[in-house]
């Protein structure tokens, strides 16, 4: 890991760093190198689905939810 980047990223606030994290993920999925899933996690993923299949309208907009979680994270 190139720990001279990882101190430049430490000091950005938190919205700039999160910026920063979806800006490296979307490189990494716009490469095709997205990762295998765990067992654990497509089993979770699996729930999920069925849960939202079971109950379709039981659904938080992700503006909402990106919204909450900044929140929470400048408390």
């Amino acid at each position: 890991m190139n720990t001279q980047l990882l101190q430049q990223a430490r000091v950005l606030d938190i919205d700039e760093q999160i910026e920063l994290v979806e800006a490296i993920w979307d490189g990494i999925v716009n490469r095709g190198a997205t990762p295998l899933l765990t067992e654990a996690q497509t089993t979770e993923l699996d729930r999920r689905r069925a849960d939202h299949l079971a109950n379709p309208d039981d659904v938080v907009p992700w503006s909402e939810v990106k919204a909450a979680a900044l929140a929470k994270i400048r408390q």
